[in-house]
């Protein structure tokens, strides 16, 4: 065992006090985290792009990546109890590797969040456009429903946790129903050819040519839910609330993941879903809606999709305000980002940085003339930050396996949850990682160039991390040896700076 202490402290001046609101239970918890995977976003948007490039064992390859998924939750929930740390990655692989490994990933995981969340804020527009455009009768460009959903998120995001929580939750619960709604049809009626499991054999999952992209598709859609250890500090009970919050998220976004790729597949029969999916891939689950269920549900999706992606842009925008309140604590980035309401107790200084980001990317895409909000700034961005994510998830596995392995081995946990379980998870995403950059160009819609500088700035950014880690080390050592042990469960608001 090293002399990592057990209970580490952190100076916390007065003026930048922990956002300590302490009112997510893990359902709430469950609810922010699954809400940022944008359930309808992806069972409308990739699940059909799975089937068109990997064939029938799309709900196969969704399965596969849940349980790679849930055996690197067992490991991150034993991290979670052990290094109660709001930067998450950052402090987990800190602790492995050290601490200037620990600062790339701080640097990393923060951009990945934040482009993520400026990523679905662009996406809210592009899926406003026709459904609302409909409605009034007037063509407005995707960038005013965009601004208009940027607005709502950085208000939302200078109030209490708890007011998102509250839309996030209805939010996935009112999409999630309409979906269940057509499994319910489809269940009933069994399809055109009946019920077929062929798509869960090991044959019809590893088929061949598109099996590699079509992994990249399936773990992608995962993005969101290691986030939970950054909402410690505004949960009750952290200790507690956050591990039951990240099982759950794992286990509904699995389950329902598997379960709705099965439905669609059930919809369409094993004869008719891949060219179904080819040939209309944006249209397959609406048309499904209209088949079994009726138009008036395909209107009520397509607004739904609106407010998915809504629900995804604000949990992102609060995991990434929250990042950086985080990491402004530490002083890996400007401690002005550290500071919080002194009523909501939120990082509004955060906030504003990241709104003033996302309005500035934006701006930048409108003043380019950027028509295609969904090809042209969606995928674009958000595709790195899947990228670095996915890699950061891979670097943490290997992370547990260290500490608990070599740094701490007296821990008296199971072999299971502390050697098997990330070893599993690390392989798993190991072979993601390399599969995703293998098959960028399918997750970014572009080529050439932008494709080689976007997969070039996560190296960039793990190096910029290293180096203010570095300055901080020659340049602040009483700084830099707080790195990675502030433990968000029991803050000494009382130790001047």
């Amino acid at each position: 065992m090293t002399g990592i202490p057990s209970e580490p402290i952190v100076v916390v001046p007065e003026n930048r006090r922990t956002a300590r609101t302490r009112g997510m239970g893990p359902l709430e918890l469950a609810f922010f985290v699954v809400a940022a995977a944008g359930p309808l976003l992806v069972v409308a948007g990739y699940t059909p792009l799975a089937f068109s490039i990997g064939g029938i064992g799309a709900p196969g390859a969704q399965l596969v990546a849940s349980l790679v998924l849930l055996f690197f939750a067992v490991g991150l929930t034993r991290m979670a109890l052990r290094i109660p740390n709001a930067g998450a990655f950052y402090a987990y692989i800190g602790q492995a590797f050290g601490k200037m490994a620990g600062g790339g990933a701080a640097i990393l995981a923060f951009m990945a969040y934040s482009t993520i969340a400026i990523g679905e804020i662009a996406v809210v527009g592009a899926f406003a456009a026709t459904p609302l455009d409909r409605v009034t009768g007037v063509e407005i460009p995707w960038w005013v429903w965009a601004l208009i959903a940027l607005a709502i998120v950085a208000v939302l995001g200078h109030r209490q946790i708890s007011v998102s929580a509250k839309v996030l939750g209805v939010a996935l619960m009112t999409e999630a129903g309409v979906l269940l709604v057509l499994a319910m049809c489809v269940l009933i009626t069994g399809g055109p050819e009946g019920f077929n499991f062929s798509s869960f054999t090991p044959s019809s999952i590893f088929a061949g040519g598109g099996t590699g992209a079509m992994f990249a598709i399936v773990f992608g859609a995962f993005i969101g839910f290691e986030s939970t250890a950054i909402y410690a500090e505004e949960s009750r009970q952290p200790e507690k609330t956050v591990p039951r919050a990240i099982y759950l998220a794992v286990g509904f976004l699995g389950f329902f993941y598997t379960l709705m790729a099965w439905i669609i597949f059930t919809a369409y029969g094993k004869s008719q879903i891949v060219g179904a999916a080819t040939d209309d891939p944006v249209g397959l689950v609406f048309t499904a809606l209209e088949s079994y269920v009726g138009h008036p549900a395909v209107v009520v999706t397509e607004i739904l999709l609106v407010t998915s992606a809504f629900a995804s842009a604000l949990a992102f925008h609060n995991t990434a305000i929250r990042y950086l309140h985080t990491l402004g604590r530490e002083r890996l980035l400007p401690s002005f980002t550290a500071r919080v309401h002194p009523t909501h107790r939120s990082p509004y200084r955060a906030n504003i940085v990241q709104s003033v980001f996302a309005l500035v990317v934006i701006g930048a895409f409108i003043l380019a003339g950027t028509k295609d909000a969904y090809l042209g700034v969606f995928l674009p961005i958000v595709s790195g930050g899947v990228l670095a994510v996915i890699v950061l998830q891979a670097l943490c596995s290997a992370s547990i396996l260290v500490f608990f392995n070599i740094r701490q081995t007296d821990h008296g946990l199971s072999r299971w949850s502390t050697l098997v379980a990330p070893l599993l998870s690390f392989v798993g995403l190991l072979v993601a990682s390399y599969l995703v950059v293998e098959n960028f160009a399918l997750l970014s819609g572009q080529t050439g160039w932008i494709n080689t500088v976007l997969l070039l700035s996560l190296p960039v950014l793990l190096l910029i991390g290293v180096l203010r880690t570095n300055w901080l080390r020659t340049r602040a050592p009483a700084l830099y040896e707080h790195l990675t042990r502030t433990n968000v469960y029991k803050v000494d608001d009382g130790v001047p700076e």
